[in-house]
């Protein structure tokens, strides 16, 4: 009994009995140390793309919001601020059509519209707007932006304007907040 004790120990081939289970085991260990980085950039690549499309309806909402409390009839509300003035741009040589000043039709003289434009503005201003990275703050800018896409599709119907064309922001289509 102790020589086969003996011969089991100074088998030759008794590692590559477990050379399976070592290879198995370092595959693992080099999987889990891949699967961590890439699972970081990843992480963060798609972090950044539902980042950019969250910013830009939420950017598209103001904006419109903008354009519709501007074209308020003589707005007294001081919780809209005025249009953004133009900066001044070097002059650049225009044709006589070019120069034509356009301005929007005012909108109609109605409470709840201007009601429902104040609470938009409201909604998605953005210096009210969150930024934290945290559960709460995320799920309050959810909240907010997808209460301005509801306000949103109001004013338009009660404007008459039609919702998803080229104006209304293509990018915005299919993006679930």
């Amino acid at each position: 009994m102790a020589s086969n004790q003996q011969t089991s120990q100074d088998d030759p081939f008794d590692s590559l009995l477990h050379l399976e289970s070592q290879f198995y085991t370092e595959g693992y260990n080099q999987g889990a140390v891949d699967g961590v980085l890439a699972g970081r950039t990843e992480g963060r690549q798609l972090g950044l793309e539902k980042g950019y499309q969250k910013f830009l309806e939420a950017g598209r909402l103001y904006g419109r919001a903008l354009v519709w409390a501007n074209r308020l009839p003589a707005r007294s509300s001081s919780s809209l601020p005025p249009a953004p003035s133009p900066q001044k741009l070097p002059a650049v040589p225009t044709t006589e059509a070019e120069t034509e000043k356009k301005e929007l039709p005012p909108l109609p003289k109605n409470p709840r519209l201007e009601k429902h434009i104040t609470t938009l503005y409201a909604l998605v201003e953005t210096e009210s707007l969150s930024m934290e990275n945290t559960d709460e703050a995320v799920n309050d800018f959810d909240d907010r932006i997808k209460r301005g896409q509801g306000k949103a599709k109001i004013i338009e119907r009660m404007v008459g304007e039609k919702s998803g064309g080229e104006e209304a922001g293509a990018a915005s289509k299919g993006i679930t907040v």
